[in-house]
């Protein structure tokens, strides 16, 4: 699987674990069908959740005139994914996990999903100070 394709299965399957409130192992079983999981999707899906807390403390504290819980569920869980990315995925350059979250906003969010995702995740990588 390719890891475009894994980041689209990843939204989908947080999507699942934020709105429907069900297990991420549950959820990675529903987006592959019963099939044999691909590791970087997996390590996507249970990392968020996994650093969810501090994810999310990072958004909050980089979101202006939102509150988490208001960002559309979509977008919440592209941010929380390319957040994890930026911070404990070393092999993937922060530039890509900027540009496939403005992607998927684009592709799955509503007409201004990309231009607030890209707003806050480059935000975010200031605050982490994270250099490209």
């Amino acid at each position: 699987m390719k890891r475009h394709e894994a980041r689209e299965k990843a939204l989908q399957a947080l999507f699942q674990v934020d709105v429907g409130h069900i297990p991420p192992e549950e959820a990675l079983q529903n987006v592959t069908g019963g099939k044999e999981v691909d590791p970087f999707l997996r390590q996507l899906v249970i990392g968020v959740t996994e650093h969810q807390e501090e994810i999310d403390a990072l958004l909050r504290a980089n979101l202006e005139k939102w509150t988490l819980e208001r960002v559309a569920n979509v977008d919440r869980a592209i941010l929380r994914m390319a957040t994890y990315e930026m911070k404990y995925v070393d092999d993937v350059p922060v530039k890509v996990s900027l540009d496939e979250a403005v992607e998927l906003a684009k592709k799955f969010g509503d007409t201004k999903s990309g231009r607030f995702v890209n707003g806050v995740l480059s935000k975010v990588k200031d605050a982490l100070h994270i250099q490209e």
